[in-house]
């Protein structure tokens, strides 16, 4: 019974090792965002507000 205990609790710990590495890795991704001037669709709201 003890030796199933154990084995559960190692089971749980490396679980839980698993999922702090895993968000800590998702919280240190670096997002970029593309720069106004490479998008193709404000051209056309600047082309679209013009002609109104």
């Amino acid at each position: 019974m003890i030796t199933v205990l154990i084995i559960c609790l190692i089971i749980v710990g490396i679980v839980l090792l698993l999922s702090v590495v895993t968000t800590s890795k998702a919280y240190s991704y670096k997002h970029t965002v593309d720069s106004l001037e490479d998008n193709p669709n404000i051209h056309k709201e600047i082309d679209q507000k013009k002609e109104e």
